[in-house]
C-alpha cells in the first residue's frame, strides 16, 4: 500500500462557526487520536484529502505544521448528505509494524450459474487485522458457477500474507439467492374479480 503525503496544520478554533470558515477555505477540519495521546485538532487540504480517501484504508503520512511527521489511517469520514463534500475526518494514529483492524472491500469475479440467480453481499467489507503499512486495498472472491443456496464464508476467502480475519470464520460474506417469480396466485385474482362484481 502506498502512502499519501498530506500537509496539515494544527487548529485552535473550534465550533460550528470555525468549521464553516475552514470549509470556506476549501479545507477540512479533522482530529488525530490514538496511542494514548491527547487528540490533536487539525486542518487538512480538502482536495488532497478527497483524492486520498478514494483508496479504502489509505495510509496518510501527515506533515503537521512542518515539524512532525505522523502516520494515520481514516477511521470516520463525515460528508454532506446532499453535496457529498467532506465535513470532518477522524484519523487514527498508527506506527510502522503495528497491527490494526480495518474493513476491506469485497470484490467478486466470475459469473453465477445460469438461471437468473441473485448475489447478495451480506458483508460489503470484510473485517481484517493487518500491519498498518500493509493494509490490503480489497479482497477478491470468485463466484464462478455458484448456484442458488451457495454461500461464501469468511474462512473461504484467500487473504494476503500477513492479514488475518477479524470476524468469525463462519460469518457469511456472500450468498446466492434463487430468482423470485413475480406472478400473483390465481386465487387472489379471482377474489379481486368477485369484489369488483359485487
Amino acid at each position: 500500500m502506498s502512502e499519501v503525503k498530506i500537509s496539515a496544520e494544527t487548529r485552535t478554533e473550534f465550533g460550528k462557526g470555525a468549521a464553516r470558515r475552514i470549509r470556506r477555505d476549501s479545507k477540512v477540519p479533522g482530529v488525530l487520536y490514538g496511542h494514548g495521546s491527547d487528540p490533536l485538532h487539525l486542518t487538512l487540504p480538502g482536495h488532497d484529502l478527497l483524492l486520498a480517501l478514494r483508496t479504502p484504508n489509505v495510509l496518510i503520512a501527515l506533515d503537521i505544521d512542518g515539524k512532525s511527521n505522523e502516520l494515520a489511517i481514516p477511521k470516520a469520514v463525515q460528508r454532506d448528505p446532499l453535496k457529498g463534500f467532506l465535513e470532518h475526518v477522524d484519523l487514527l494514529l498508527v506506527k510502522r509494524g503495528e497491527k490494526v483492524t480495518v474493513e476491506v472491500p469485497v470484490h467478486t469475479e466470475g459469473e453465477l450459474a445460469a438461471g437468473g440467480n441473485l448475489l447478495e453481499h451480506v458483508l460489503n467489507a470484510l473485517p481484517v487485522e493487518a500491519e498498518a503499512t500493509h493494509i490490503p486495498e480489497s479482497v477478491t472472491v470468485s463466484i464462478e458457477g455458484l448456484e442458488a443456496g451457495a454461500s461464501v464464508l469468511a474462512k473461504d476467502i484467500t487473504l494476503p500474507k500477513g492479514t488475518t480475519l477479524a470476524v468469525e470464520e463462519d460469518a457469511v460474506v456472500l450468498q446466492v439467492l434463487a430468482a423470485q417469480a413475480e406472478e400473483a396466485p390465481e386465487g387472489e385474482a379471482a377474489e379481486g374479480e368477485e369484489v369488483a362484481e359485487a
